[in-house]
């Protein structure tokens, strides 16, 4: 009997990954979690962060996901990502532009939902990029 979990990470544009891994670790709405074979059965909304898989022999992985779902079932986990790219392709520029545009908009925000919104957003982005310093370094640009 195989250990683990078969792994699916899906984006618009592509089929990111597809495999068996013995674990991975995504970023849930409410924190991160891990994932191993024979997880009970969830469903879950994924915020901005790194999924990091491990397969049979050790060897990890990472990969970006901005956002999306992740279900977790008998069958293994699927995660429909809005961009899912792995850490070589990660920008931080972009990133860094993005926060710049949402703190932008926080500062003219006129309505007490747009504010809160705003605010969750800068706060993501802000710790995607305390995230993105804690990973391997030569492949985050």
């Amino acid at each position: 009997m195989a250990v683990g979990t078969k792994l699916e990470i899906v984006s618009p544009e592509r089929l990111v990954l597809s495999e068996h891994v013995a674990s991975v670790t995504v970023p849930g709405a409410d924190g991160y979690f891990a994932v191993l074979g024979d997880h009970a059965p969830l469903m879950s909304t994924l915020k901005p962060g790194f999924i990091t898989t491990v397969d049979g022999a050790g060897k990890s992985e990472q990969f970006y996901v901005r956002g999306g779902f992740v279900d977790v079932s008998p069958a293994g986990v699927t995660i429909l990502a809005e961009q899912a790219i792995p850490t070589a392709e990660f920008s931080r520029a972009e990133i860094e532009a993005s926060l710049l545009q949402a703190e932008e908009e926080l500062a003219s925000a006129s309505t007490p939902e747009a504010r809160n919104f705003l605010e969750e957003l800068v706060y993501g982005l802000r710790n995607l990029l305390v995230e993105a310093q804690h990973l391997n370094q030569a492949h985050i640009h």
